[in-house]
This record gives structure tokens, C-alpha cells and sequence, in this order.
């Protein structure tokens, strides 16, 4: 191997460790794995499951124990999320975009114990846990 192609190999190298360190650190970290521990702190009221999509998906299928506030209405809600602020809250939308822009704003207005859903409501989905209805 030439050593032009060698450092050219290097730098690639680092670049993909830069991106991933940079990919640990998005604003919707720290996560939380999908699974029966959610539902089990949720119903024993030590999180706060907050689903940040639409009311209609929310009727059609949510997590049980998740209350609804649309990413988009966050900001008129703080003082709701304010009572809950000394226990974790746990935010998911459908696919991820929608927690991310949630969780950049709860975390601006001061909330610290925020985490965000892994696979948010698709994984949860494809993974087989338990849904309801309105």
C-alpha cells in the first residue's frame, strides 16, 4: 500500500470517529431503550411519557401511559411540564424528527431530565409492545 493511500485511509478513518462521537452527543441523548421498564416507570409514576406527535395519530395508537402534547405546542404546555419536573420526562414521536425538535426546546427552557424513546413509536411498534386506542 502506497503511503499517500495509507494516510488517505487514516483520515478517513478519523473522520468516521469524529461523526460518530458527534452522533453521541444529539440533543436527544440520553435515550431510552423501548420495553416493559417504560410501561412499569410510567405506571408507577416515576416518568413522564410524552408523546409529541399529532392528536389524531395519538388516538389511533399510543403507549399506554403517554400523554399527548404535539412538539409544535411544547412551549404553551411548560407549566403542565413544570409539575412533573422532578421526575424524568421520556419523549417520542413517530420517527425521531419531531422528538429532537421537542427535546432542543423542553432543554432550552431549563429542563435537564429529559431522554428520548430509541425507535421512538416505530420501534416500539415493530418490537411487539403493547399499544391503545382512543
Amino acid at each position: 500500500m502506497s503511503s499517500s493511500f495509507r494516510l488517505i485511509l487514516l483520515v478517513v478513518g478519523f473522520m468516521v470517529t469524529l461523526v460518530s462521537v458527534a452522533d453521541s452527543t444529539l440533543p436527544w441523548q440520553p435515550s431510552v431503550a423501548h420495553g416493559p421498564k417504560v410501561l412499569e416507570k410510567v405506571r408507577n409514576n416515576e416518568w413522564l411519557l410524552i408523546d409529541v406527535r399529532t392528536p389524531t395519530e395519538f388516538a389511533q395508537y399510543h403507549i399506554p401511559g403517554a400523554v399527548n402534547i404535539p412538539h409544535d405546542k411544547i412551549d404553551t404546555h411548560i407549566s403542565y411540564l413544570k409539575d412533573g419536573k422532578h421526575k424524568p420526562l421520556i419523549i417520542y414521536c413517530r420517527s425521531g424528527r419531531r422528538s429532537k425538535l421537542a427535546i432542543e426546546t423542553l432543554k432550552a427552557r431549563s429542563f435537564d431530565n429529559v431522554s428520548h424513546l430509541e425507535g421512538d413509536m416505530m420501534g416500539w411498534h415493530d418490537a411487539g409492545l403493547p399499544v391503545e386506542q382512543m
